[in-house]
């Protein structure tokens, strides 16, 4: 088996509240995907095979990273739950309004995971069982091949994959999923037999501090 560095996409459309219009790089997102790239180059840290899901934002980032599109494995699996869809479900069914900015998140994530894991969105594009048996199923089939792997992928998706490696329960899910930062590298290791978060949330490409502005979440 071999190790698996997760990567969160770079900031999207941060005005969107509709999936179609939140799947686009921002210029800041293209920038920090740029100097994430040229980190890894600078440090060795080169990927044998180099995985996205289908989403625009994700084929953008691994190529802004300095990944050449035709080398990307592309699987949608690995694509992000459809976030937005679910609020727009939650805010008919159950009057729970979509927030216009970051801070209203932290409140309002935890609630829609909450009612998806409970089967309370009847409108839900996928189910939180589906969303998580094909998380763990990519997980899978991408550790049993030859090589280092890079997963570009969304912060939904990496809280999944912790959730499944941690044993979590959802709403320290919903915690972590706030948490991840825009370009953000999540590296697994097999200990044991078993799959460890040896990295978590490591922004190095934006630590000194004229890039401190580039820390992002949405």
């Amino acid at each position: 088996m071999s190790e698996i560095t997760l990567v969160r996409h770079g900031q999207a459309n941060t005005a969107a509240r509709d999936e179609h219009s939140y799947d686009r790089l921002s210029p800041l997102g293209v920038q920090q995907a740029e100097w994430l790239g040229a980190h890894l180059r600078a440090a060795g840290l080169t990927p044998t095979r180099v995985y996205c899901g289908t989403l625009t934002r994700h084929r953008q980032t691994a190529v802004a990273m300095g990944f050449d599109a035709g080398q990307l494995i592309e699987d949608p699996r690995l694509n992000e739950m459809e976030y937005f869809t679910l609020a727009q479900a939650m805010e008919r069914e159950h009057g729970l309004p979509i927030p216009q900015e970051r801070e209203g998140f932290v409140a309002h994530l935890p609630q829609v995971f909450a009612a998806w894991e409970g089967g309370r969105i009847s409108d839900a594009p996928e189910s939180w069982r589906d969303f998580a048996t094909r998380t763990e199923a990519a997980l899978s089939e991408i550790a049993n091949g030859d090589g280092p792997a890079l997963v570009v992928t969304s912060g939904g998706l990496v809280s999944m994959v912790m959730r499944h490696c941690l044993g979590l329960n959802t709403e320290a899910t919903a915690r972590m999923a706030l948490a991840i930062m825009n370009t953000s590298l999540h590296r697994l290791h097999n200990i044991g037999g078993a799959w460890s978060p040896v990295l978590f949330n490591a922004i190095p490409h934006l630590e000194t501090p004229d890039r401190h502005h580039a820390r992002t979440h949405l």
